[in-house]
Parts: C-alpha cells; structure tokens; sequence
C-alpha cells in the first residue's frame, strides 16, 4: 500500500475519489481507455451487493437467465425511440472470423431488444403471463468521459425483463422493483436514496416512463443509482409479443425492464467515505472485522496469535480476517484497513490478554471516541450489537447530510443560488421539456426526479410562475 496520505475530499473531490478507489484496490484502468479491471476486493464488494439483491428478486417470483451479447442491429432498429437514445453510445461489430459479417452486430448496451425476441417465441398464452427474468451481465456503452465505476464502457450490472397481461401489472411490477432498490439501498448499503419518476428528458429510451433512485454523494452531486422502467407495449408492438387472452383474442403483452449497476459501488464511496478512504456498510463489507495482534518481543507471539485464533473462533459466521503480516507495523496496518473502509478493528496485545479483553475500533467513528475495550467473554454477541449501530450510525450520518442540502427556494433567483452552492433545490414545477433545457444551460442542473412520497398541495413553478401540483428535486449530477 502507498504510504502517501490521500488527497482531501474538500481539496480535490475527483482526485480523492479516483486514488481512493486505485489505493483501496477496487479496481483498476484496464489497457483499453475508458475500461476497467475490478480486482478482488472490489469484486467481493460486487458479489455481496448481487447476493442481497438476488435474494430479494427470487422472493418476488423472478428467476436468472443468460442472454447473447451480441445483437444484431436490426433488433434495435424495430423501436425507433430506443435505437436514437442508445446509437451514439453502441460499440458495433462489422467483422468476425476474418470475414465482413452479412448484417452487423451491437455489443449489447442493454437487452430489451433480444429479450424481446425471445418472449415474442415463448409466450403464446395469458397462461404463460406474468414472464419475471433477470440475468446479470455485462453491458458496453461507449461513454466519451469515463471515470472508475460511475461510468465506463464496460461494466457489470442485472437487468430484469418482464412481461404482462395488463397495464396495471406491468405498474406495479415497475413499482415493486423500485421499492425493492430502495430497500436495498437504505437497509444494505445505508444510501439513503429519494425514489421517483423521470422527466420525460431524462427517461429511458422506449420507455412509457421511467422510476429512479437518487443519492446525494459526498460532494452532493446527484447519483442516479438504479432505474425501473414501465415500457408500455412499445417493446411488445415492435417485436410482435403477443398473447391469446382469457377470450381467446390475441393482445399484446405489457413489459418492464429495471437495473442496478457496479455504478452503485461508486455510490457507496462517495456517499460514506471519509479522507482517511472507504467507509464500508458492514452489511455489504467484504470484511467485517479485521484482527490485528500486536506484539513487541518474540516470547509475547505466541500467547498473542493463540488469543488472535481464539477470538476469529468466537466470530465465526462472520467476515474475518486475520492481519498476520509480520513485516508490518501495527499502525502501518491500522491505516491499511482503515483506507479499505473495513467496519471494526481488533487489537489484541500482551495486556489485552493479561485482563482477558480486546481493544474495538470503529471506522465509522474516528480516533479515539470510536476506541473502546470490551471483555472477551460474549464477544460475539459484542461485536454483533456493534456492527449494527455501524450500519444505522452510517444511515443517520449520510441522511443528515442529505438532508441539509436540501433546499426549497423561493424563487428563480434563489434556485440559481442554491445549485451554484451545490445544493438540491426541491421546487415546484411545471412539466416543460423547453423550459428544463434552459434551466440546464442556465445551471447545469438537472430534475432528478419527481418524488413517488410527495406531500399534497399547490404551489407556483419556480421557472414560469404558472400553478402546479406537482415537485421536483433539482441537481447536477454524475
């Protein structure tokens, strides 16, 4: 590890998250320019970001699957909307084994397309209604400014595919999921996200309407986290999905798609990440816990590392690890696990073991005021309690955050204040496409989205005065 202190967030907030994520080792630039190579700690990260969302989507009835990744350009040429939104950003093949292909292929930025294929083959019957796939992937989108995680050509994600025999189904599908990323996204990661309904600028391409979850990130910018979208039969129509109803009259099927990438590791940096690194949620930590014995003299070694075994063995169900590297000073190692965002520290030492008690820092809670010594008996359930009130202690912290910048201005004037002191303003709004472009000339911001938990009311458009029912947050965004 770089022994160099990290750059400071409030110093320079891109450069500290870029060399937090090479230093921590999450991930690397791989040879090809805007990709890149995610290394073993944070593809642990990944994995246990995918387990709890693979959990929650098999409880509601959806099951995996694997589809192509290659899809032959016709395919996203049948739904116009979707083939304009996506076209600057596809990566196609014109050639394969040595000879021009007869029709060429796009390196999948997203699965509509193919899937859509497929379900129109498949479903012939309401019997065969609701269809509830999801399949984890890689996609290919070619992103001209590419930043470690938030966006590069490649990256890693599920995207669920569904199909109904309704509209109000396929709603409440779109809906579901959403609540199911939010869920997540609070209780796992402690990302204390605003889900709502995309403007019509910034919804998916091919969608009736999109759903997202925005997170305000360390800098607070706006992170848009994971998407659900209402496709309508726009998809259905293009790909000839149908089915014989309960009346034995051919309808075409409803269908959603919704998604959550490795963007979301990017969201758990920034939103809980501090200038000494990562600040892990120990609901999704690779490692929960890290022991590290401190010794001075050889003759303590022995009596230390058979406390050391003892107490992983006290731990067990839990991610442990063992910092058994005795080329290392114990405080080169508390500044190494401190950088990789691990949850709680261990220290045990000679006169830990002479009182039969450990040493417990928190990473949540830095220097000394995290710092407490527990006795080794009903260390298990110590450690447990602990980790707990980590996990909620990062959910309060990031929600006050959030929380105090957010404003609601009163006018235009104001609003242009609070986005140029990088706040989110919460304003009234009048649906307007021409009216949303100025605004983003203006200050570079953008509606976030129009909140689902909305208080009633009625109140005037921060823009152009007229009356409306309806909100929306406003901000820049990654």
């Amino acid at each position: 590890m770089d022994e160099k202190k990290l750059p400071s967030k409030e110093e320079n907030y891109s450069d500290w998250y870029n060399q937090l994520v090479l230093r921590a080792e999450l991930a690397d630039y791989a040879p090809v320019r805007g990709c890149m190579v995610v290394r073993p700690y944070g593809w642990a990260l990944w994995e246990n970001i995918q387990k709890t969302l693979d959990r929650r989507f098999k409880e509601t009835g959806h099951v995996n699957a694997a589809f192509p990744l290659f899809i032959p350009m016709s395919f996203l040429e049948k739904e116009k909307a979707h083939v304009e939104g996506f076209s600057p950003e596809l990566a196609v093949v014109t050639h394969g084994g040595g000879t021009k292909l007869e029709e060429p292929l796009v390196v999948r930025p997203t699965s509509e397309t193919i899937i859509g294929t497929m379900y129109a083959k498949w479903i012939q019957s309401y019997r065969d209604l609701p269809v509830l796939i999801n399949q984890w992937c890689n996609v290919v989108r070619w992103e001209m400014r590419t930043r470690l995680f938030l966006r590069t050509l490649e990256f890693y994600w599920q995207e669920g595919h569904t199909a109904h025999a309704t509209a109000k189904e396929a709603e409440e599908e779109t809906l579901r999921m959403l609540n199911i990323y939010t869920d997540f996204a609070v209780n796992e990661a402690a990302v204390p996200v605003i889900p709502g309904k995309k403007s019509e600028s910034e919804k998916f391409a091919g969608a009736v309407h999109s759903y997202t979850i925005e997170a305000m990130m360390g800098d607070t910018r706006a992170l848009q986290s994971g998407t659900s979208h209402n496709l309508g039969q726009n998809f259905a129509k293009a790909f000839d999905m149908k089915y014989l109803d309960e009346s034995n009259q051919l309808e075409y099927c409803w269908t959603t798609s919704w998604g959550l990438s490795t963007r979301f590791i990017g969201a758990i940096i920034m939103t809980h990440g501090d200038n000494q690194g990562l600040v892990l949620p120990p609901n999704l930590a690779p490692i929960q816990i890290v022991i590290v014995p401190i010794f001075r003299k050889d003759e303590e070694k022995t009596a230390v590392m058979e406390a050391v075994a003892k107490v992983e063995k006290m731990l067990t169900g839990l991610r442990v690890k063992v910092d058994d590297r005795m080329e290392l000073t114990p405080g080169f190692k508390f500044n190494d696990w401190e950088l990789r965002g691990v949850p709680l520290r261990i220290e045990i030492g000679p006169k830990d073991i002479q009182k039969n008690s450990v040493a417990l820092a928190r990473r949540d809670i830095p220097g000394r005021e995290g710092k407490s010594f527990v006795p080794q008996e009903g260390l298990s359930k110590t450690v447990k309690t602990l980790l707990a009130e980590i996990q909620q202690n990062l959910l309060i912290k990031a929600t006050c955050f959030r929380d105090e910048h957010i404003f609601e201005p009163n006018d235009y004037e104001e609003f242009k204040s609070v986005i140029a002191d990088n706040g989110w303003a919460y304003a009234w709004w009048s649906p307007n496409i021409e009216n949303e472009t100025r605004i983003k000339e203006d200050t570079k911001a953008t509606i976030r989205c129009y909140p689902i938990q909305d208080s009633e009311g009625e109140g005037t458009c921060i823009y152009s005065g007229e009356k409306t029912k309806q909100r929306a947050y406003f901000a820049r965004a990654y």
